[in-house]
């Protein structure tokens, strides 16, 4: 794993951001996985910033995202589709009809997994993915306790999730409760992975994820396993880790 300690969150973004457009420059029809949440935003604001100088062009990659609410639209604020399209999508010349999501409408939830793992499939795989954190070591949707081997599949929300994500909705009961997630399996076949983390909160998931052991109750720390991670953070999230920075 390659450890890239920055002084701010903006530098952490603008890092994010620097790998993940050396993988557009090189690879134009690029597929890249890429994921919601606080922490990606800035890197995302980077990468609009780039393309409106004309240093990227984002007309043959393709996207594929993590993971969807059940049971949400497209058009819901709270979806990861309504978030992508104008936190990104919106402000860059991609091709919405390669940028993918889960349907979160679909409500057999079998037929919602199979039909993304196909895309992802179809797609030949993701060349970059982009990964955040949680405070539970979560990625994606997969919660602690979710098995290394699954694929894309609909998983009932931790009540440590939905209270972190309930800063976002009116109340915590308006919070989906379920979710559609690519699975671990699938994160760990990206041929490369960009995990960006910051702010003092993380620090200990940090330590336990990537110098703690390998187990599902740490989903992240499969990572370790994994032969091409890069792990981008402010010193907030790495004060734990210091020893290994040397």
């Amino acid at each position: 794993m390659k450890i890239i300690a920055t002084e701010s969150y903006y530098q952490m973004s603008r890092m994010a951001a620097n790998i993940i457009s050396a993988q557009v420059i090189m690879k134009p029809n690029c597929v890249l996985g890429l994921a919601t949440g606080s922490t990606p935003i800035g890197t995302y604001e980077q990468l609009i910033r780039w393309y409106e100088k004309g240093d990227l062009d984002f007309s043959q990659v393709t996207t594929i995202n993590l993971d969807e609410y059940k049971g949400l639209s497209p058009e819901n604020d709270q979806s990861y589709r309504y978030f992508m399209n104008t936190n990104f999508f919106d402000s860059i010349n991609i091709n919405k009809e390669r940028t993918h999501v889960p349907d979160g409408l679909e409500a057999d939830s079998a037929k919602a997994c199979s039909d993304y793992n196909k895309i992802i499939t179809d797609c030949g795989g993701i060349d970059l993915q982009l990964l955040g954190l949680g405070l539970n070591g979560h990625i994606g949707f997969n919660e602690p306790g979710a098995a290394f081997e699954k694929e894309t599949h609909c998983v009932d929300l931790s009540e440590s999730t939905i209270r972190a994500n309930s800063r976002f909705f009116t109340s915590m009961d308006e919070v989906p409760k379920q979710a559609y997630t690519m699975g671990i399996k699938t994160i760990m076949q990206a041929k490369k992975i960009v995990i960006v983390v910051n702010g003092a909160n993380k620090a200990q998931i940090v330590k336990d994820a990537f110098f703690g052991p390998i187990t599902p109750k740490v989903p992240a720390s499969v990572l370790q396993l994994h032969n091409d991670v890069t792990l981008v953070g402010d010193k907030e999230s790495l004060s734990l880790i210091q020893d290994h920075l040397q």
